[in-house]
Parts: C-alpha cells; structure tokens; sequence
C-alpha cells in the first residue's frame, strides 16, 4: 500500500461516481459493535467479504436450489445462484449508478439462512418450529450473520453494517417477527436491496428453465407456447441461424437474461426519472418498488412461472425428492429435539441459553444436503458409521 493512500479516497470516489440516490459508505448506519475504519477496504467492501469467508457461504456448495444434489454435478446449488445473482446485481447497480458493493455484498448473503433441501426443507423447519415463532430462510440468515457465525473473539457474528442487515431483515415475508421489526422502521428498503431482489427473481426464473431442460424435466417443445422463450428463440434464431443442440439451450437462455436485465434497467431508469427521486430519502418515502420489470415483462414471467410451477416444480420426479427432503429435516429435528444428548457438544453447550428447539433448528439449518442425509443414515441406519 503507498504511505500516501488516505482511507478516504475510495470514500470521495463515490462521491463523484455514484447517483444521488445511492447509498454512500459514509452514510452507513455502521455496526453493532465499533471498529476502527480499514485502511483500503470501505464499510461495505469489508461487509461483503466478511460474507465469502464465512462457513455459512461455504455450505451453499452443497444446499438444493431446486433439484437435489445427487441429481448430477452440473444442475445448480444454491452457491452457483448466489454468484450468478450476484453478477447480475452488480451489472444492473453500475448502470444505475447505485453502490456496487453493497449490492454485491447483499446479492452474496441473500440465500445464507436457507436450510438443506431447499423449500421443501424449509417447509419442515417451519412446521417443527410453529410453538417457537416458525422458520423463515431471511430470518435465519439474519440469525446468522448476528449470532451463529462466530469468527471474532470481541463479538459475535459477522458484526456487518446496518444497511446489510436491513437488507436481509426486509427480504423476510414475517413482517412482524420481533426481529426484523426494528428493520422495517426506517421505511422502502434501499435501491441497492432492491436491485438484488429483482436480480434474484430474473435469475431463478431463467436458471431453473436451464436445469429442467438439461435434467429432462420438459423439451424445448414444451416450452413454445411460453411467451418469453418463444420470443427469446426467435431473437437467438435471428442472431444466429440453426445452432446444434448444445449451443441453442444456452444462447436461448443467454437472450433471455439480456433481455430481461435491459428491460429492468429500462424501466427502472423511467420510474426513477418519472418520481422524481433525487435522494435516498425520496427512496425510503416511495409507497412502492422502484426496480423492477415493465408491465409486458411481468405478464410474461408470471406466464413463465405458471409454467414452471405445473411442469418443473411439481413434476413427480421433483416432488419425490422433495418428499424425501422434508422427511429426513422433520426427522432429524424430532430427533435431536428428543435426544439433545446427539448434538455435537458446541450445540449441546447453547440448550440451556437457548433452548433445545431453538438450538436443534441451528444445528439441522446449518446442514448441508450430504451432510443431513449423513446424519439421517448415523442416526437410523444400524450399520451406517457413528
């Protein structure tokens, strides 16, 4: 580093280069826990790492998005998403002229708190814990990054900045979890959250085409009576002519994220224009979203989710695994919730703060798909290794 470099220089960077209504570092709510500034890195930039070194960002390796892991190598996980969102979330809070890392550091946390199985696994959580407030995958996250992760000896959690944290706080449908109501006081969350959402959405929608199709969920077939992906074939078709079978999947579904990444800078530039939105407090004040897709892009994804939902969603196939996903979570929670005693000793140690469900719902949340169903087998499998 030159003996020159003032921390402040990245700081008046943003000043010059971001749009009014962006966030600032300098303008961060800051921490729980004080911190003396970092030398080159801003609040923000550190938030973000904090959330790749931790255990919790490793295990998404290994966490369903939609199929399970056993399926093959190539589908999806939840890690390969975060990336892809993340990607998108920054490409889209350039061209804005929001604050890239921020947005970055929020589109890398946003699937933290999932549990293994994906929804299915998130669907068992919640009932096992219905007497102790529920299950959310927002929540949990949440939980993560303030008390589960534990890397610091002066405090516990990742100890990130309040606008993080906020973002992950007004993700959570459960509006009025005490947790997150101390969140949602400050009014519309930040149009770096938002920009992550909307990424979030453009992302699972395209991805989850792609991994049906290679799985042999559906055919290319199936999908021509979907608006988007008709239009989005007859636009690759026109680039390109007649591609071979592993070139058309990718190019039709690289025309379709493009398309949808200009349509959502589009009319997110409109409305902000439109609304006269100057500062991040005119954000804060807006009744509604302000990113987001047009009215002609939102009919066709819901036509396009409708179809997931029916054809990839509740194929018998992913249903089945799903099934066997949520068992195995029920299972081990109950479980664990009889016999605390199973628990490895760090989680034993937590019961009498905490609470044993409390502690059990950590502990099976935390887990991986493989690990789950290695414990599944340790526990109820006579001849399965201890």
């Amino acid at each position: 580093m030159s003996a020159t470099y003032q921390p402040s220089d990245w700081l008046d960077l943003e000043e010059r280069l971001l749009a009014p209504y962006a966030v600032r570092s300098r303008e961060s709510r800051g921490r729980v826990h004080a911190e003396e500034p970092h030398p080159f890195r801003t609040p923000f930039q550190r938030d973000r790492d904090r959330i790749v070194h931790s255990t919790a960002f490793r295990r998404l390796m290994h966490k369903t998005q939609v199929l399970l892991t056993q399926t093959n190598d190539h589908h999806r996980t939840r890690l390969t998403h975060t990336l892809e969102v993340t990607q998108i979330g920054r490409t889209i809070a350039r061209r804005l002229g929001l604050n890239e890392d921020l947005t970055e550091a929020i589109a890398l946390s946003h699937d933290l708190g999932h549990p293994p199985f994906g929804h299915a696994g998130e669907r068992a959580l919640d009932s096992c814990m219905a007497h102790q407030g529920g299950f959310e995958h927002n929540r949990h996250g949440l939980r993560i990054v303030e008390v589960l992760e534990y890397p610091y000896a002066q405090f516990p959690g990742l100890n990130l900045t309040w606008e993080l944290r906020e973002a992950m706080a007004q993700h959570s449908k459960r509006h009025d979890a005490p947790e997150i109501a101390p969140y949602r006081s400050v009014g519309r969350p930040l149009l770096e959250a938002q920009v992550a959402d909307a990424a979030d959405s453009l992302a699972y929608d395209a991805h989850d085409i792609d991994d049906a199709l290679s799985m042999g969920l559906i055919t290319p077939a199936e999908l021509d009576d979907v608006g988007c992906w008709r239009r989005a074939v007859e636009e690759t078709q026109r680039r390109y002519g007649v591609l071979q079978p592993e070139q058309f999947q990718t190019s039709v579904l690289r025309t379709l994220i493009a398309w949808q990444i200009t349509d959502v800078l589009e009319h997110t530039s409109h409305r902000i224009r439109q609304e006269g939105v100057r500062t991040v407090a005119d954000v804060r004040a807006f009744p509604g979203l302000l990113v987001g897709a047009s009215p002609d892009w939102l009919a066709m994804r819901r036509e396009l989710e409708a179809f997931l939902t029916t054809r990839v969603y509740r194929h018998y196939r992913v249903q089945r695994m799903a099934l066997k996903g949520g068992r195995i979570v029920g299972e081990l929670f109950a479980e664990f919730r009889r016999s605390p005693e199973l628990l490895p000793h760090r989680y034993q140690r937590r019961v009498a703060e905490r609470g044993v469900e409390q502690v059990v719902c950590d502990y099976v949340a935390g887990m991986t798909d493989r690990y789950a169903q290695d414990e599944y087998l340790r526990l109820f499998q006579p001849y399965a290794p201890p």
